[in-house]
C-alpha cells in the first residue's frame, strides 16, 4: 500500500469563547457595585465611554424641546406609567440648592448669618472653591478604630520596659477578631529568644486590659476573666465555667450535683454566664455593612397582577461619544491610533449592548420567577413552591448556568420584604397523600411554627413532629426534620424539655 498526500475538507463546529463573550457571561454574575466598579475601570481606559449624566436623559430632552414635564399617575399608579423608566430624571429634578436657582436670593445669608453661610458653603461645595459632587457626611466620620489600635494605646501606657513591650505586641499580633489568643506564649517566648515566665507575666497584664477578656486562650478563660473582675469567681462558678460542654447541654441536674448549689443558686449563676460577653474583641471588628439595594421591584397591580420592574438606581448608564470618535478619527497619525481608535468604538458598542441585554435577563428571570411564586407574595412563606434552575431556564428559553449566574447576588424588593433571588429556588419534599409537593423553606417554618406552639409539658420529639407534618400532608423523614431543626439552632427535644422545666421553676 502506496503512501500518498492528500487533501481533505471537513466542516465541523465548535464554541468558541472569546473574550467578549466572556466578560459578557460575567457581567450577569456580578452585584451593581461591582458593576459599577467594572465600569469605572473601562471607562478609565476607553476615551469614547461616558456616563451619562441626569442632563442626558429624556428629561433634559424634554426641556430642550419645551415639552411639559409628565405628571404623575393617579391613584399613586406612577410605577405603571413610561416614566418608572426615567426614575433618575425625576429625581434629580431638585438636586441643587436654592442659591443655584436664585442666585439673588440673600435668604441663605440672612438666615445664618456671613460665618455660617461661608462654612455651609464650603462644606456643600457652593463655594469658589470646592465642588458638591464629591461631597459625603460619611467622610466627616471618625474612623472607626481596630482591634490592634485599641490594645496599642494600652500597651504603651501599662509597659514601660521596651522588651515587655515588645512581647505584648507580638502577643497583641496574635489576636483574632473575637479577642482570643491564637498564637502560642512559647512559640512567642522562642522566637524572641525571651523567658517564658515574662512571657506568662506580660500576658497576665495584657488579661487586664479593657474590655475584659481580651487575650483569653479560650471561652472559659475569658468569660473567668469578667467574673474575677466583678469579685465573682467563686469556687462554685469556677466548677460552673470549667464544665461548659454540660452547660451547652442543659443537663443542670449534673451542674447542680458538681457546683454543690441548689436549683436556685444555679439559676443566678446562669444570669450571670448570659451578662457577659463571649467576644469582647468584636466591638472593635471595624466591618461595615452596606445596605441592601434591591436589583428587581415588584408591586401589585390594579389588576391583580404584579408589576415587575427593574431599580433604576442599580442600572448603570453609559453613553457611546460618537462625536469624539468622529472628531479623532481624522486626525489619527497612523494605523496604530486608527486600530486603537477602532477597538475603543467596538468595546464601547459592545459594553452598551452587554448591559442592555444583562437588564433585560435580570428581568426576564425575575419576572418568571414571580410568575412562579405567586402564591407566596400573596399568602407568605408557607406557599412557597419548590423551584429549580431547570424549571426557569427551561420556561424562559435560557441555558440553566445563565439562570445561576443572573441570581447570584441579586435581590427582589417584595410586599413581603427583600430577598435573594436564590431564595425562591427551594428543594422539593414529597406530598403523603400524592398531592402536590412542597417546599422545604415552607417546611422549615412549619417545623419552627409546631416548636414554638409547644408546650413545657409536651416537648414535641423529631419523630412526633414527622407524624404532625404527616398528618398535614408532607412526607419528611426524622433525619430531615432534625436536620432542618439544627440549621435554624433549635435544641433537641430533652434539651428543651429541661431548659422549660428550669424555666418553670424560676417561674414559682
Amino acid at each position: 500500500m502506496a503512501l500518498a498526500a492528500k487533501l481533505q475538507l471537513r466542516q465541523s463546529q465548535s464554541l468558541v469563547m472569546t473574550p467578549q463573550l466572556m466578560q459578557s457571561i460575567r457581567l450577569l454574575q456580578l452585584t451593581h457595585i461591582e458593576l459599577d466598579h467594572f465600569i469605572d475601570d473601562e471607562i478609565e481606559r476607553n476615551p469614547l465611554l461616558e456616563r451619562a449624566e441626569p442632563q442626558d436623559d429624556a428629561a433634559s430632552d424634554q426641556v430642550q424641546k419645551g415639552d411639559a414635564a409628565p405628571e404623575p399617575a393617579a391613584d399613586g399608579d406612577w410605577f405603571e406609567s413610561e416614566t418608572a423608566w426615567s426614575a433618575e430624571a425625576i429625581s434629580d429634578k431638585l438636586d441643587s440648592s436654592l442659591e443655584n436657582l436664585f442666585p439673588d436670593d440673600p435668604g441663605t445669608s440672612e438666615r445664618l448669618g456671613p460665618d455660617l453661610t461661608a462654612q455651609w458653603k464650603s462644606a456643600t461645595g457652593n463655594g469658589s472653591s470646592g465642588s458638591s459632587e464629591g461631597f459625603d457626611v460619611g467622610d466627616m466620620a471618625a474612623a472607626a478604630i481596630t482591634l490592634r489600635q485599641h490594645v496599642g494605646e494600652q500597651i504603651a501606657l501599662a509597659f514601660a520596659d521596651p522588651a515587655a513591650r515588645l512581647i505584648a505586641s507580638e502577643l497583641a499580633d496574635g489576636l483574632d477578631e473575637a479577642g482570643y489568643l491564637r498564637a502560642d506564649p512559647a512559640e512567642i517566648a522562642k522566637r524572641l529568644g525571651a523567658d517564658q515566665a515574662m512571657v506568662a507575666k506580660v500576658l497576665a497584664v495584657c488579661q487586664t486590659f479593657e474590655p475584659v477578656g481580651l487575650f483569653a486562650r479560650d471561652l472559659a478563660e475569658c468569660l473567668s476573666l469578667q467574673l474575677a473582675v466583678r469579685d465573682r469567681l467563686d469556687p462554685a462558678m469556677k466548677t460552673l465555667v470549667g464544665n461548659l460542654e454540660l452547660l451547652a447541654r442543659r443537663d443542670f441536674q449534673t451542674l447542680k450535683r458538681l457546683c454543690g448549689v441548689d436549683e436556685e443558686d444555679l439559676l443566678d449563676m446562669l444570669a450571670e454566664i448570659r451578662a457577659l460577653d463571649p467576644r469582647p474583641g468584636m466591638a472593635f471588628s471595624g466591618g461595615t455593612s452596606d445596605a441592601i439595594v434591591a436589583d428587581v421591584e415588584v408591586r401589585a397591580a390594579n389588576d391583580g397582577s404584579w408589576t415587575v420592574e427593574l431599580n433604576a438606581e442599580t442600572l448603570p448608564r453609559v453613553l457611546v461619544d460618537h462625536i469624539y470618535f468622529a472628531q479623532v478619527s481624522p486626525q489619527a497619525k497612523n494605523q496604530a491610533e486608527k486600530d486603537f481608535l477602532a477597538e475603543c468604538l467596538q468595546n464601547a458598542n459592545w459594553l452598551t449592548r452587554s448591559l442592555d441585554q444583562r437588564a433585560k435577563t435580570i428581568l426576564k428571570v425575575a419576572s418568571e420567577i414571580v410568575r412562579q411564586q405567586d402564591a407566596f407574595l400573596v399568602h407568605g412563606v408557607r406557599h412557597l413552591r419548590p423551584l429549580n434552575l431547570r424549571t426557569v431556564a427551561d420556561a424562559i428559553g435560557m441555558h440553566e448556568s445563565t439562570v445561576s449566574r443572573v441570581t447570584a447576588n441579586k435581590y427582589m424588593l417584595t410586599p413581603r420584604g427583600v430577598f435573594e433571588l436564590r431564595y425562591f429556588f427551594t428543594a422539593s419534599i414529597a406530598a403523603s397523600g400524592g398531592g402536590d409537593a412542597h417546599s422545604s423553606e415552607a417546611v422549615r417554618d412549619r417545623i419552627k411554627q409546631l416548636i414554638d406552639e409547644e408546650k413545657p409539658a409536651d416537648v414535641l420529639s423529631d419523630d412526633a413532629i414527622v407524624d404532625m407534618l404527616k398528618e398535614s400532608g408532607v412526607d419528611i423523614a426524622r433525619r430531615t426534620v432534625a436536620k432542618y431543626r439544627e440549621g435554624m439552632n433549635i435544641p433537641s427535644s430533652v434539651q428543651r424539655r429541661r431548659e422549660k422545666r428550669a424555666l418553670a421553676s424560676a417561674g414559682r
